[in-house]
């Protein structure tokens, strides 16, 4: 006994599932650098995608919770201008996140981590970094971004009558706050 089956049909049927076998290792060893072409221009387009819903997202935040002290676009009023081409290349989306989380001690910029007692979660945090961050492109130069002062044409609010020398117009000094 020789251990093969002597029978043609079975014969016949294991050579076809044999020759499909074959046919399908050669289609997927085909496919696999068709793959790899496709796969990181794939990957490319959904983290485009997801980098634009996190700035949609972090517009909206940003608009709600950010806009009144720096600007619908960034641009400063009463609080740094964060669309300055000095203050993204100089900030990392971490160092961003970080202020935005714990706030900065000693001015009117309070926590806005839930963590730390405010109202946005560590995913709207990341939306609003990844908005301030689309600006980066077309940022202005603007060496000055430090200094709350507003662009010419915008009225800084909540400092009404005040001069820029700390006293407001009876003399008495701020109380110290400022970003």
């Amino acid at each position: 006994m020789s251990g093969f089956s002597d029978d043609p049909e079975l014969e016949a049927s294991t050579d076809r599932w044999m020759t499909w076998g074959v046919v399908l290792i050669v289609a997927l060893v085909l496919a696999f650098p068709l793959y790899r072409v496709w796969e990181p221009q794939a990957r490319a387009e959904a983290r485009e995608q997801q980098l634009a819903s996190l700035a949609t997202q972090g517009e909206e935040i940003f608009a709600l919770n950010c806009a009144s002290c720096h600007g619908e676009s960034g641009e400063g009023i009463d609080a740094p201008a964060l669309n300055s081409i000095q203050f993204l290349r100089s900030a990392t989306d971490d160092q961003i996140r970080l202020l935005v989380s714990v706030g900065v001690p000693g001015t009117e910029m309070s926590a806005y981590s839930l963590d730390f007692g405010g109202p946005l979660t560590s995913e709207q945090i990341r939306a609003v970094v990844t908005f301030i961050r689309s600006w980066e492109p077309n940022a202005p130069d603007r060496p000055d971004w430090r200094d709350p002062t507003p662009p010419p044409g915008v009225e800084p609010h909540g400092h009404g009558g005040e001069e820029e020398d700390g006293h407001d117009e009876g003399g008495e000094e701020e109380d110290g706050h400022d970003e």
